[in-house]
């Protein structure tokens, strides 16, 4: 009502000049005086219990505050040194409570932090489980999986809007978290803060410039922190979460229409982004530089190496699949492509071929059970490792063939079909064929015998192990069935029908080892 009467006062022409103006014009003045000391008295106790331990910004924000607006109101129209010094007292003690509110958090936050990995866990580094007596060993391999394994770390993606945890509960509770679930509760207090504050000085200020004054102290805080934390961060995958959380966030806030953490969530991604790659680097070296004579184990079966690479890769693959993100794919690339170069020079350092190729195959085998474990059934890398394992397996399963088959191999490869026509073009003679068809009549069923049994011995995957069976008997039938076809057109071939397996036999025969799976 007194806001009304002093505007009508000052704006009006005629009021200004009559003689009730000049007669009620110092009682007015004394009143608004008195309205503007007794507003900033009011205003300043208010604000006062702002600072007061334990307090509930948000409840005398809404329940106070807002409620004498209209005394703030007041003083912007009709006290503005005033006004100014109520506004300046407001963000200066908003914006210490708020700064020691988030460094009293984080501070607890740190006390629940699990560390997961360090400067050296990275894939191409030795195991240390075979230390001497005297060596400090890490930790485990076994305890330290989550340094290349997502597992069900990519919960806290699906948790991104659930309420900040309560440091001292979850203390109490003897948990601890990966960083990750620390960074997205920390995002989670400084949304839900800077959402309500942001709404509050838009109300309350009619303005939004005064947010900005005020969480330059938290933010200052938050900065802090996360330059004492980046720096010593070696977790990858904890890095590439927290980069999918950011998102997450910027999408929060976009859903909300609250602009006020644009910058700040966009900073957070400058500084994210850098520290993965980095850390991936170092990653992709400890591959390049790895040394093999350390590294090398004379077991055919999966390398540590490539199970530590195949579940860093399968987890970032996961965590790629919403984003399309081309630089991560081309670094997977690079990361790839160094570790075939590593595989190749661990099995060169078997002694014979066909280890190397067993060896091949059941590393290239691994690393897509683990990417199928995953839910990655397409994409570049799982296609490039599946072209690698199928080449492999052509390669043991002819060399497994020669190893049993050999005459009759190169004699079906040099005398018939196609290459018939590059031979010496001289018939091909009964007693040229009679001595391998009754050594296949008399060996065969031993031969497969042993094949199978050398097939389960070197495969780790006994499913990868029948599946080459399969294609290493069916690769013996078409052999065989050329060989036969070619005795037959033999003159005199007849005579040696009585000798030919028949193709029915051999079916058969594969028929029963398909069914062992």
């Amino acid at each position: 009502m007194l806001s009304k009467k002093l505007q009508f006062l000052a704006e009006d022409p005629v009021a200004k000049i009559s003689a009730a103006y000049k007669d009620v014009e110092p009682e007015v003045e004394k009143l608004r005086l008195k309205a503007i000391y007794k507003g900033r008295e009011f205003m300043m106790q208010k604000l006062n219990a702002l600072k007061k331990p334990k307090t509930n910004i948000q409840i005398l924000q809404q329940n106070v505050l807002l409620k004498y607006k209209y005394v703030a109101v007041f003083l912007q129209k009709h006290g503005k040194e005033v006004y100014s010094e109520i506004r300046t007292a407001y963000f200066d003690t908003l914006n210490k409570v708020l700064s020691a509110h988030f460094r009293t958090y984080i501070q607890a936050l740190e006390k629940v932090q699990l560390d997961i990995a360090a400067v050296n866990d990275l894939i191409g580094v030795e195991d240390t489980r075979s230390l001497g007596l005297f060596s400090r060993s890490r930790e485990p391999l076994k305890k330290r999986s989550s340094v290349f394994s997502l597992g069900d770390r990519a919960k806290v993606l699906k948790d991104v809007d659930q309420p900040a945890l309560i440091p001292h509960i979850v203390e109490a509770s003897g948990t601890k978290y990966p960083y990750e679930v620390l960074f997205r509760s920390l995002h989670k207090l400084l949304m839900d803060t800077a959402t309500s504050e942001y709404l509050f000085c838009l109300n309350f200020f009619g303005e939004d410039t005064i947010f900005h004054e005020i969480f330059a102290g938290p933010f200052a805080v938050i900065d802090e922190h996360f330059n004492s934390v980046l720096p010593n961060h070696y977790d990858a995958i904890g890095l590439m979460l927290m980069i999918r959380l950011t998102h997450q966030h910027q999408l929060t806030m976009s859903r909300r229409r609250i602009p006020c953490l644009d910058s700040y969530l966009d900073k957070v991604n400058i500084m994210l982004w850098p520290r993965f790659k980095m850390v991936f680097d170092l990653h992709l070296t400890s591959l390049r530089s790895a040394n093999i004579r350390m590294l090398w184990e004379d077991d055919v079966h999966p390398h540590y190496v490539m199970r530590r690479y195949a579940e860093f890769a399968a987890s970032l693959l996961q965590l790629n699949v919403e984003y399309g993100d081309g630089q991560l794919e081309l670094n997977l690339e690079r990361l790839r492509g160094a570790v075939d170069d590593l595989l190749i020079k661990l099995a060169r350092c078997f002694k014979h071929q066909k280890q190397q190729t067993i060896f091949l195959i059941n590393n290239y085998d691994m690393v897509l059970s683990v990417f199928k474990e995953a839910g990655i059934e397409e994409g570049k890398t799982q296609q490039q490792f599946e072209e690698l394992l199928k080449s492999s397996q052509t390669v043991f399963l002819e060399a497994l063939l020669l190893e049993h088959f050999p005459k009759l191999i190169m004699f079906v490869k040099t005398r018939t079909g196609e290459d018939l026509a590059s031979t010496s073009g001289q018939p091909i003679k009964v007693e040229e064929v009679e001595p391998l068809v009754k050594d296949f009549a008399e060996r065969w069923r031993g031969a497969i015998k042993l094949m199978h049994e050398d097939v389960i011995t070197s495969f780790s995957n006994f499913l990868c192990g029948m599946e080459i069976l399969r294609l290493t008997l069916t690769q013996l039938l078409l052999y065989y069935t050329r060989f036969a076809d070619a005795v037959r057109q033999i003159e005199g071939g007849a005579a040696l029908n009585i000798n030919l397996v028949s193709i029915t036999s051999i079916m058969y025969e594969i028929k029963n080892y398909s069914r062992t799976f």
